[in-house]
């Protein structure tokens, strides 16, 4: 059997370490390893974790005297990985049965694959399911897919197209790309999934992997106001250091720089056209500036030709011929 060594980030979520780290060690088909990283939380994750090492030998607890934030955590995971697989896994998240036997299985099977992802389930924090999520949809996918780097790259785009929990990654392609920028503290994920597909193919299962669960936190509203901004930025950014840092023959493709910054460009669109409907007008020309900033070729897209219509007409009466339009269409 392969080995899956899962770290497990943990701050102030002693109250789901129990059912994450249980649902790691009962997965079947892999030999399992787990370090606890408590991150220095004011709660009882100190009695949680120490008990859960001394039931099971799989099991090590860790914890920090200051707190080094996520970044460094996740950092201090992957140096002390050293089994055949490699999983982050957020305290507050937990795996699905069978989801680590299914990931080995296809990446013993296509050594060239790097990592794979698969569907997670969105839970409240009182653990009732509300929603599942497709990465690749649900119109004829294959149970299990390979793609190549580039494709998975084109597929992703500007967002992150991987459930976290379900990144299942070969630790020596891990260690070859080395760790999280912490420049990153909010496009990390996406930067890194990235980067990795610049490396390898990456491997998709059709199949419900893990469980994330969703709580006033981490919550992505639909409308974040000065917060859309920046965090456009840090993408923009992730993006920058991903053609500085991934496989040379990444650095070179210019087409696909140019098609990330445009998709950028057109997911900044969308959220600009969001804010202008939230009457927040000077964040939707901000985010119109970075959009063209980030791609000029965007000024010649729908989105933009869509957006300037509505401040032509502006917010008010925008959202009544808006609203005329849905009572027709009911």
């Amino acid at each position: 059997m392969q080995r899956v060594d899962v770290v497990i980030p943990c701050y102030n979520y002693a109250h789901f370490l129990q059912e994450c780290v249980e649902s790691v060690l009962s997965q079947a088909n892999v030999d399992v390893r787990v370090l606890i990283l408590d991150d220095a939380s004011p709660d009882n994750t100190p009695e949680v974790g120490m008990a859960l090492a001394s039931r099971d030998k799989r099991v090590a607890y860790r914890r920090h005297t200051v707190n080094k934030r996520h970044i460094a955590t996740y950092n201090e995971g992957i140096e002390w990985a050293g089994g055949d697989l490699f999983l982050l896994l957020s305290a507050d998240d937990y795996l699905l049965p069978g989801a680590l036997g299914r990931a080995a299985e296809l990446m013993h099977n296509h050594p060239d694959v790097g990592f794979t992802f698969g569907n997670a389930l969105i839970a409240e924090s009182d653990g009732i399911i509300t929603k599942r999520v497709d990465p690749l949809g649900d119109n004829n996918v294959p149970a299990m897919q390979v793609l190549s780097g580039p494709q998975f790259m084109r597929l992703s785009g500007a967002s992150n197209l991987v459930p976290t929990p379900t990144a299942v990654v070969r630790t020596t392609l891990q260690k070859q790309v080395g760790g999280y920028h912490k420049e990153l503290p909010h496009a990390g994920d996406m930067e890194m999934w990235l980067r990795l597909a610049s490396h390898a193919g990456v491997g998709y299962i059709n199949e419900d992997q893990a469980v994330y669960r969703r709580h006033a936190s981490n919550m992505s509203l639909q409308y974040y106001g000065q917060s859309i901004l920046p965090d456009l930025r840090q993408r923009k950014q992730a993006f920058d250091i991903l053609f500085r840092h991934g496989a040379d023959s990444l650095k070179k493709d210019e087409k696909l720089r140019r098609f990330l910054a445009k998709d950028l460009g057109k997911e900044a669109l969308r959220l600009a056209g969001m804010a202008f409907n939230n009457f927040d007008v000077a964040t939707a020309v901000a985010i119109q500036r970075f959009a063209l900033e980030v791609s000029p070729e965007v000024r010649n897209s729908l989105p933009w030709i869509k957006l300037v219509c509505k401040q032509t007409i502006g917010p008010k009466y925008w959202c009544a011929l808006n609203s005329i339009g849905r009572r027709v269409a009911g």
